[in-house]
């Protein structure tokens, strides 16, 4: 499955209200799902020494669903294909590398 299958699919469950809300509904649902991932991180760290085990995985690639449904729904919704997003992402990334800019600070290094 493609990036932009996952997304043409997923719309299908985007049943949130636009009406009045705009983006604000799925960036707060990403918000809350990414916060998903990081509790139970710091329940891993917490509970576990820090050791990850398959049942936390298993937790922890449910979450990371949720946070890419939530994605492609606000790159929908600012009519991005999840593609797209990722190509730029990787060009950015890629570019960073070259220049020796991985590390530090700001956006637009």
């Amino acid at each position: 499955m493609t990036f932009n299958e996952y997304q043409r699919e997923s719309r299908r469950t985007a049943l949130y209200p636009a009406k009045g809300y705009g983006l604000t509904y799925p960036v707060l649902g990403l918000v809350g799902e990414s916060g998903e991932v990081a509790e139970k991180m710091k329940k891993i760290l917490r509970d576990h020494d820090g050791q990850i085990n398959d049942g936390h995985k298993q937790e922890i690639i449910k979450e990371l669903g949720d946070v890419l449904w939530y994605l492609a729904q606000i790159a929908a919704d600012l009519d991005f294909d999840l593609e797209e997003v990722a190509q730029r992402n990787l060009a950015k990334t890629q570019s960073r590398q070259a220049r020796g800019m991985l590390q530090g600070n700001g956006d637009n290094r």
